[in-house]
Order: C-alpha cells, then sequence, then structure tokens
C-alpha cells in the first residue's frame, strides 16, 4: 500500500494504541489484546478487545478484525502497536494489518530491539523462519525524540510518511515518552490480565 501523506495532522487526530496484557511465558493459552481510541493525546474516546494466542500466529489477522469491526473504525485515522510481538512472539505483520485496516502502521518501543537476540530466541519456538521474515520485513526502525530530546522512542512504519509519523508520535505523547494511546491501552491490558 502507498505511504499515505497526511496534508494536515490535527491535534484531535483520532489513534488507536494497541498493547498486550501480562501472560505466562511458554504457557498455552490466551492473552488480552486491548485497543484504546484517543483524540490527540488528551482525550479517550473508547476501547476495544480481543485475545491472541501465546506464541500463536493470529495476531495479525485478530487485531485487524476488532478494528474494522469496531464502531470507532471510521474515524481512525492511525494504527499505534506496542512493538510487533503480541503474547510472546506473535508476531504481527504491519505491512499486512495495514492493507488490510487501510489505515497506516506506527510500531512504538521505549527500547530499540536487539535483533540478534530476538533470533535466538525464535529458534526455540515452531515456525522460527517464517516469524523471523516478518519481523526482517517490517522495515527500517526510527528514533524519535517524542516530548524532548532526552525522551526518545523507536518505530517502524506502513503506509504513512516518516515525517508524518514523527509528528503524530510528537502530538500524542502528552504524558510521558509515548503516545497517551498506547500508555493507557498498557495500562488497562495489564489491568484485566490473569497472571
Amino acid at each position: 500500500m502507498v505511504s499515505r501523506k497526511f496534508r494536515v495532522i490535527k491535534p484531535e487526530i483520532r489513534v488507536l494504541g494497541v498493547d498486550d496484557g501480562v501472560f505466562t511465558p511458554h504457557m498455552k493459552g490466551l492473552v488480552p489484546v486491548v485497543g484504546v481510541v484517543f483524540r490527540g493525546g488528551y482525550w479517550l474516546d473508547g476501547v476495544m478487545h480481543t485475545k491472541v494466542e501465546v506464541d500463536g500466529f493470529d495476531a495479525t489477522e485478530k487485531i485487524a478484525s476488532m478494528i474494522i469491526n469496531s464502531p470507532h473504525y471510521k474515524q481512525l485515522r492511525v494504527i499505534m502497536l506496542d512493538g510487533i510481538t503480541f503474547a510472546g512472539f506473535n508476531v504481527v505483520n504491519i505491512k499486512e494489518l495495514n492493507s488490510e485496516t487501510k489505515l497506516p502502521v506506527i510500531t512504538v518501543t521505549r527500547e530499540q530491539p536487539n535483533f540478534a537476540e530476538i533470533r535466538e530466541a525464535l529458534k526455540n519456538l515452531s515456525k522460527s523462519e517464517e516469524r523471523w521474515k516478518i519481523i526482517k520485513s517490517t522495515g527500517r526502525m526510527f528514533e524519535v525524540s517524542t516530548r524532548s530530546e532526552n525522551e526518545k522512542v523507536y518505530m517502524q512504519t506502513s503506509g504513512i510518511l516518516e515525517e508524518d509519523a514523527r509528528k503524530i508520535l510528537q502530538l500524542t505523547s502528552t504524558r510521558s515518552s509515548v503516545p497517551e494511546a498506547l500508555r493507557v491501552a498498557h495500562l488497562i491490558a495489564s489491568g484485566i490480565s490473569k497472571t
């Protein structure tokens, strides 16, 4: 899908932040995934949820379905994911998510991933090469200063220009270095998780 160019990024742009809950690694089961709709970095507009399998292969499909079937779908302008792995190594294919939802996707992590460690960890799972291929296809990682020069996150994108993604992260990171939608999605997902 062609990268979208925003003519103007409104202060109240509706973004969706998606994060998963707490889970016990290597245990079979489902993990809650929460999506939080924010207008800019200030107003919570809605919440959606789904479940994905620990170390499974259903994250892209389940998240896309959650978004498309949400009453908020038509108002959304951008999807933000807390990284590309959910419930362990259930990897989200952001290009596919972008294509399915017709919405730009931005992944956000607080720390730059160590790809050598990830590659090694994947060897313990089934279809490790398939998972690695999705991770490698996600594209270039960009360092972004959000609220100040000292507050940095790392992003990867699909369906959006780098400069627009940077502006959206800076606009929506009002209370911490990460966008509010992701911060609140993390709080809710963690709060409803069974450990």
